[in-house]
């Protein structure tokens, strides 16, 4: 099974979310939703998020921090953001804390992900389907 979940406060990162989603033949859902949690173990977590005030929303880092390490078998992160590449090793490092597995290769996007973009978060997301 493959998962997408992500936090999105504009948008954007939902758009990459959605792409890697779409390529991989599931639905993306926002670490808010109810339906969040991981009912079963996923093959790959798609994981992604953006930087807020120099960190991670509160919710994606409880949803981070919640995660079930027995639930995920192998995590890869993507990141959007206006600023920098940073939530990306927030990410990895959240992950990492809970014994989860990370894909060295991440997928990010500086700025509002453009159509190119998000043709490349699919291709992305296809190479560890």
């Amino acid at each position: 099974m493959i998962a997408v979940r992500y936090y999105s406060r504009s948008g954007n990162t939902k758009l990459v979310a959605d792409a890697i989603a779409a390529a991989v033949g599931t639905q993306a859902v926002s670490v808010d939703a109810s339906n969040a949690a991981l009912a079963e173990t996923a093959d790959v977590l798609f994981i992604g998020g953006a930087l807020y005030a120099y960190g991670l929303d509160g919710k994606l880092k409880s949803y981070l921090e919640s995660l079930d390490a027995s639930k995920v078998k192998k995590a890869v992160v993507f990141s959007t953001s206006w600023l920098s590449r940073h939530a990306l090793d927030l990410i990895k490092k959240e992950l990492s804390a809970k014994s989860i597995s990370v894909e060295s290769e991440t997928f990010y996007v500086k700025n509002r992900a453009s159509e190119a973009q998000l043709q490349e978060a699919a291709a992305f997301a296809k190479k560890f389907a």
